[in-house]
This record gives C-alpha cells, structure tokens and sequence, in this order.
C-alpha cells in the first residue's frame, strides 16, 4: 500500500460491526481508496470505498465511516438509491452552476438516477427545469419530479430559448454527452454554464474554445464526485445535507427496477437500453 493511502487508511481506521450495511464504491483510477471512505450517514451503518480502477472494487482496501441518517428513517433501498446519485445531484446544483431563484436550466435524462433527483433539487432552488427524456413514460416521471416543460432531444436546444427567452437557458447539466453537448452549447444565454457529469452516449467530440466565445463567453466544466467529496469533511457534510432532504420529504428517491443478483447481466442490457429510469438496485 502506498505511504499515502496507508497514512489515510490510519487517520480514518475502518468502523465495521455486526448488523452494518455496506456498499462498495468503486474509486477512480490513481485514487487513494481511504480519500473515497464511505458514503454512510451519520448514525447509519456504513459504506466501504473501495480502491482500484474504476468500475472495480479490491475489497482488501477499504474504509468505512459512519457519517448518516438511521435506516429506519429513510431505508435500506433508499439508502441504496441516494447514495451516490444524490450527493452528486447536490454539488451540480450547489456548486457546480448554483442555482439562482428564477434561473432557467435544462435537465437531461431528467428522469433518470441523477436526472430526477436534480431536478428536484433545482425546483426547491427555486429555478425553472426545463426536462429532456427518450420517451412518455419518462416525460411523465420528469413531470412528477418538478420539471416545468419536457422536450424529446431533438432540437432541444432552439426549444429551449423559446422557452426560457432569446438569451437561452442559465445551465445545461449534460449527463448523456456526445450527442447533447454541442447543441446544447446553443441552449445557453451569455455567460451560461454547461456542466458535462456523464457520457451515455459517448464522450463528447474535442472542443474548439474559441466556440465558446463566439456563443457568448462560455463556461464548461466537468465535475467528479471524487474532487467534490475529496476529504472526509466534504463528504460527512455533502451526505448529511443530502440525507437531511430526504428525511425532511423535499426530496423523493425513486427505485426504478430491482433485480435478483442473478439477473445482473440483465439489468446492464436493460440499463444501456434506456429502458429504466431511476435507480436500479440488485437484490441478494
């Protein structure tokens, strides 16, 4: 083990009991396994981070910190569905473009994990969502979560200057990537933000800054969990504002399929499909 990620797995030593719940979280490649401890709520059980490339988990380098809110006021699959989508959907909303009172944003996937939660979260801001989905059935959950008007993503972008006015629209939160992204620029009004948090569709195609001036002086950034919930403080901090939505009832988690760890394989096809929407949860 690394001297770093050894003093770190010291200062934070894992807190496991009988009884416990735990989620493995898959670090970033290059991350130091103890920066990624637990996403567990103050007074909850806990949640193990653990290191490795992205997408994989060594289960012999992991923390855990209880820093959430108990099971029995939120629940065992809702602490699944918030967890990470959650505490990401708070720092777009927050930090990332904070959301200003009457500020118009668009959502993609809105009725997705991340997408749904957003734009609950931007609605209690006080901004206007304007939601992009694939089909009906999900433009009726991104109306359930607050979303003001759904677009389908074709053309999206001139749609929502006519709805938002002719300056264009204050954010764009872009979880799909390659085929949103660049018409998405078009959506926004001068000084406008595009936040890329994700890439279902593929990474978006090299970019050209000087189109950004050219649409009027531009900000793109691409945030990661990882640099939001850098240290154990962030994180307890993140989580409990988070958990304190949830407990409150200002913010609903929605579990949109469950599967038998058998049918793994099948939720992943399910998934890439577009054919869920909300969190999925593997049961034993």
């Amino acid at each position: 083990m690394p001297a770093v990620e050894r003093g770190l797995a010291e200062a934070h030593p894992p807190r496991r009991a009988v009884g416990h719940r735990m989620i493995y979280l898959p670090s970033p490649a290059g991350t130091p396994a103890a920066t990624m401890a637990g996403l567990a709520l103050p007074r909850w059980g806990g949640v193990a981070g653990g290191g490795g490339s992205a997408g994989g988990v060594d289960p012999t380098s992991t923390t855990t910190q209880p820093i959430g809110a108990p099971a029995a006021e939120v629940g065992c699959k809702h602490e699944l569905g918030v967890q990470l989508q959650g505490v990401t959907a708070h720092y777009l909303a927050y930090d990332s473009y904070p959301i200003q009172k009457g500020d118009w944003v668009v959502v993609h996937a809105a009725a997705g994990g991340v997408g749904n939660l957003l734009t609950q979260i931007a609605r209690l801001l006080g901004a206007r969502v304007i939601a992009t989905t694939s089909t009906e059935d999900k433009a009726r959950l991104a109306r359930e979560a607050g979303a003001d008007e759904v677009l389908g993503y074709q053309d999206f972008a001139q749609r929502a200057r006519e709805i938002a006015g002719s300056d264009g629209v204050a954010a764009v939160y872009d979880g799909v990537g390659k085929t949103t992204f660049y018409e998405g620029l078009r959506a926004l009004r001068p000084f406008g933000k595009m936040i890329i948090f994700g890439a279902s569709s593929g990474q978006p195609d090299p970019l050209d800054v000087m189109q950004l001036a050219r649409a009027g002086s531009l900000y793109v950034q691409r945030p990661t969990l990882a640099t939001y919930t850098r240290t154990p403080e962030l994180l307890r901090d993140r989580a409990a504002r988070v958990f304190d939505l949830v407990e409150h009832g200002r913010l609903k988690i929605r579990i949109g399929a469950r599967y038998k760890l058998a049918e793994a394989r099948q939720a992943h096809v399910d998934l890439e499909g577009r054919k869920t929407a909300g969190k999925i949860v593997l049961l034993p």
